[in-house]
C-alpha cells in the first residue's frame, strides 16, 4: 500500500514530513509514504530544499493521496496544468488534505457538500470556494479527510494507518512517537480527534 504525500514548492515542512514519517513507521506492515513532487526538487517555505521521492504522476497509482499545504497553494490551484496532474479518485483512494491543501480538494470538486478543516490563514480562501470550514483539527467523510493546523498532520497519518492497518497499528505508532511520559495522552488525543471528526469511518 502506497501513500503519495503531495508536496508543492513553498511547502510547510511540518505537514509533509510529519505525515510521511509517521506512516513510514508501518513499512514492515506494507504501508509506505513517499514525498511526491511536481518538479524534481521543491523548496519549503523556510528554504529547505527537498528532492521528491516520486514524481507527481505517482498519484494515479497511489492507494492514498495526502495534499500538503504551503505558502503557494493559491498559485497551485490557479495552475490548470498542475491541477490536471491530480486526477484523484475517492472511490478507490483515500484522499486527505492539510491546511491550505483543502483549497486543492475544493478546486478538484472533492469537497462539494462536505465541510472541511483548514488553518486560520487559509480559512477565508477555503470559504470563498463555498466550503464550510469547521472549528476542529480533523474531519472525514468516507474516503476524504481534511486537517487544520500544522500539528494536525498527525491526525491525517492516524486516519490513514487506522483505515488501512487498523486502530491497533495506529495506536502503536502514536505511542512510539509520543513525548516521554505523555504516551497515553498522545494516543488518546489522536484517536479522539479521529473518531469525533469522522462522519463515516469504516
Amino acid at each position: 500500500m502506497q501513500v503519495a504525500v503531495v508536496t508543492f514548492d513553498g511547502f510547510n515542512e511540518l505537514d509533509s514530513f510529519i505525515a510521511s514519517a509517521l506512516i513510514n513507521r508501518c513499512r514492515n506492515n506494507g504501508l509506505e509514504a513517499f514525498i511526491t513532487t511536481p518538479t524534481p526538487v521543491v523548496t519549503s517555505m523556510n528554504g529547505v530544499e527537498t528532492t521528491g521521492q516520486r514524481p507527481i504522476e505517482f498519484v494515479t497509482e497511489a492507494d492514498v493521496v495526502l495534499i500538503g499545504s504551503g505558502v503557494k497553494t493559491r498559485e497551485v490551484i490557479a495552475d490548470d496544468r498542475l491541477i490536471s496532474m491530480l486526477p484523484l479518485d475517492p472511490t478507490r483512494q483515500l484522499i486527505g488534505a492539510q491546511c491550505s491543501g483543502a483549497l486543492v480538494l475544493a478546486r478538484l470538486g472533492l469537497l462539494d457538500g462536505m465541510p472541511a478543516c483548514t488553518d486560520m490563514k487559509s480559512r477565508p480562501f477555503v470559504e470563498a470556494c463555498d466550503v464550510t470550514v469547521v472549528d476542529a483539527p480533523f474531519h472525514s467523510e468516507g474516503n476524504i479527510a481534511t486537517a487544520g493546523g500544522c500539528l494536525a498532520s498527525q491526525y491525517l497519518a492516524t486516519w490513514v494507518i487506522t483505515r488501512l492497518l487498523g486502530e491497533s497499528a495506529a495506536r502503536g505508532v502514536m505511542d512510539y512517537v509520543a513525548p516521554v511520559g505523555e504516551n497515553q495522552e498522545t494516543v488518546e488525543r489522536a484517536m479522539r480527534a479521529l473518531y469525533s471528526g469522522a462522519v463515516a469511518l469504516h
